[in-house]
């Protein structure tokens, strides 16, 4: 699949558990695993999963993240399946009729990397396909996790919560943007360059503007003598705020010379 290298797998350290609570289609538990994989969380934990959900399109949804699903662990009940965590958020878009802190996914995730420094173990819960968590299972949490989404289509599928709230915490962990290949590194942003496209130094600046105002000159573009160095700061400027490489500015002067020698051959003649 594109964008995925099994090859190039890292370990970013402990991580929190994202948990499940009662799904009931394989294609959600997969999905979800996948997003989980995007982000760098690896531990899925289903609490009693609906009997009979479909293992076999749960691994075909991961796509690329079957692994992921082949060492998923299963709990018959609530407690079991949160028994040894330190500390545990739950997502919800409803407001609830208790007293509990609820935080952006943004914030959780500074909580969230602050907590596991410190060595705690984090599980970071999800609810059903049609109505989320209860009340009483959110009561057993110590946080609400709520998005700032749309308040009149606030609900997200579970892969989308999982992916939401798994972008906050690999935020802080990113090195770079997307994924490296063998011909290219990967990007780091603002902006995109190719290997070895160095920034053009002004010297190669400043020939290349000297050829385009002697070729504009010659080309009778300056109607106005008096009006000609204002028309080439202008020129200087929209250039320099393009911040050239080398290739662009040699390729710029080929430009030039291309559509002057033209010129000329159109003025001589046949």
């Amino acid at each position: 699949m594109a964008g995925t290298d099994k090859t190039r797998e890292t370990a970013f350290g402990p991580s929190p558990s994202i948990v499940l609570v009662n799904p009931q289609l394989g294609e959600n538990i997969g999905m979800a695993a996948r997003a989980m994989a995007n982000f760098g969380l690896m531990d899925l934990r289903l609490v009693t999963p609906r009997e009979g959900w479909d293992r076999e399109r749960a691994i075909n949804a991961a796509s690329g993240a079957a692994d992921t699903v082949e060492k998923l662990k299963i709990y018959d009940s609530f407690e079991q399946g949160l028994s040894e965590f330190n500390f545990i958020y739950a997502t919800t878009a409803r407001p609830r009729d208790m007293v509990k802190e609820v935080m952006t996914p943004e914030q959780a995730s500074a909580d969230m990397h602050i907590r596991i420094a410190r060595g705690e173990k984090l599980a970071i819960l999800f609810g059903r396909e049609r109505w989320g968590l209860t009340n009483d299972e959110i009561s057993k949490a110590d946080v609400i996790i709520s998005a700032p989404v749309n308040p009149a289509y606030a609900s997200l599928n579970i892969a989308q919560a999982v992916l939401l709230v798994g972008y906050e915490w690999f935020k802080p962990l990113a090195t770079s943007l997307g994924q490296e290949t063998s011909e290219l590194a990967a990007l780091s942003g603002p902006g995109m360059r190719m290997p070895n496209s160095e920034l053009a130094s002004k010297d190669e600046l400043f020939g290349f503007y000297e050829h385009l105002e002697d070729e504009l000159a010659t080309a009778g573009f300056f109607k106005s003598p008096d009006k000609r160095p204002t028309v080439m700061r202008n020129i200087r400027n929209m250039f320099a705020r393009s911040g050239l490489s080398q290739q662009e500015v040699k390729s710029l002067r080929g430009i030039v010379s291309s559509l002057t020698r033209m010129h000329l051959r159109r003025k001589e003649g046949p």
